[in-house]
């Protein structure tokens, strides 16, 4: 056996070190002499920034720090790999570095975009006859993986938003006089994230009022309409949005209020300030006090408040993409297959890579209801089972113990 290298690309979410130690944990246990991992990702690779995790994960409290950690361990990046064809060069650098290394096996922890880089990398092994295998390990909080069940990072990031939603609903209706908030949640095309507001709703919370998801055209004028039928009962509401929805022309909301510059490599814009163009949209219309809240990088990084459902999930998918490389597969991605609602159970299988990459799974139509203004009871029925149970924080001084990486690389 020789060695096998692991990498973590995109955003971060609370349970991406569970998979990595899933990785790390399984690959040993396989015997795999070292494990390295790349600092930055696909571009750390490139760079030469290598660690070996066999040297920074010593022990049994390393690897239970390492899976109440959030974000991500080895850190990311947005890099995206160009087209195989007239960019060989690239290519046989990363397959120079892998050699070197005695790789026989390299797993890359993402979404959609991470998928592209092992779809891209296990085609160029293909194309040169490399023996090295190339597996997909899923993450994200947007839960928009194609195939997959539902993907690591979702259930932890919509166990936050769904106890937040209820303190803000709590907070909200103290008041003798209406308060409007307008919670923006992560999700640019897909609003799996901000359905998780609707979990809220229960025997102790009157729950969200109403829930906009980008899988619905956003009509403003319909917007300050369902707002106001609400307010002429003179009580509080809550209103959950999703950061990309979008208006008949195409645009995101938040465009309508501030030019967006920023854009990755990918083609992704920065979305921001959705929440508060339409709180003012609502203090213009009725002179009530409003509030935006985004809840931001708190979706991806709430560590506290792991579902331990999520985090299992997350080590075991990890584990499968060790044990489907070592059997011989490659160019693949593990996907999550839920087999029983009562008990819960979800199994590990793979899927071909070219079936995932850069495709985007949206909340279907008939899950969200007719007027587009909150979600059908089969999603919450869906998202439930996967933000059950709790994992503990190790508490030092009150807070919350992690484990940070000493990124000096190992590799000259």
């Amino acid at each position: 056996m020789k060695n096998v290298i692991v990498g973590q690309s995109g955003g971060p979410t609370a349970v991406i070190n569970s998979s990595l130690l899933g990785v790390f944990k399984t690959a040993k246990d396989r015997g795999a002499d070292k494990v390295y991992g790349m600092v930055h990702g696909i571009k750390g690779l490139l760079d030469r920034n290598i660690v070996d995790l066999t040297s920074r994960i010593k022990n049994d409290l390393d690897m239970d720090l390492l899976k109440r950690t959030p974000s991500s361990f080895l850190g990311s990046c947005r890099y995206k790999l160009p087209d195989i064809d007239g960019n060989e060069k690239t290519y046989d650098k990363i397959f120079e570095i892998l050699k070197e290394l005695e790789i026989v096996a390299f797993f890359y922890i993402g979404g959609n975009d991470s998928m592209d880089t092992i779809m891209r990398l296990s085609d160029y092994a293909k194309k040169i006859n490399s023996p090295i295998k190339f597996m997909g390990v899923p993450k994200t909080i947007d839960n928009d993986l194609a195939i997959t069940d539902h993907t690591p990072g979702y259930g932890s990031a919509a166990k936050y938003i769904a106890a937040t939603a209820k303190e803000i609903i709590r907070d909200g209706l103290v008041y003798d006089y209406p308060v409007v908030s307008v919670v923006e949640v992560m999700g640019r095309n897909a609003g799996w994230l901000t359905a998780a507001t609707a979990l809220a709703k229960s025997e102790d919370c009157e729950g969200v009022d109403l829930v906009y998801l980008p899988e619905v055209t956003f009509d403003i004028e319909k917007f300050t309409k369902d707002v106001g039928k609400f307010l002429q009962e003179n009580r509080s509401l809550v209103i959950a949005v999703s950061e990309g929805v979008k208006v008949a022309d195409g645009r995101y909301v938040c465009e309508l209020s501030e030019h967006v510059d920023y854009v990755d490599e990918f083609g992704h814009k920065q979305l921001a300030g959705t929440a508060r163009f339409l709180a003012g949209k609502i203090a213009e219309k009725y002179g009530v006090k409003t509030r935006a809240i985004e809840l931001s990088s708190l979706q991806r990084c709430a560590a506290h408040i792991q579902s331990r459902i999520d985090m299992t999930e997350a080590f075991n998918c990890g584990g499968a993409a060790v044990k489907a490389a070592f059997e011989g597969c490659s160019g693949m991605v593990v996907t999550l297959k839920r087999v029983s609602d009562y008990p819960y159970i979800c199994v590990t299988e793979t899927a071909d890579v070219h079936l995932i990459a850069n495709v985007e799974k949206k909340v279907p139509r008939e899950w969200i209801n007719a007027d587009g203004t909150n979600v059908m009871p089969a999603l919450v029925h869906y998202i439930k089972p996967l933000i059950q149970a709790e994992i503990t924080p190790l508490w030092v001084n009150g807070l919350p113990r992690h484990i940070r990486l000493d990124a000096l690389s190992d590799i000259k």
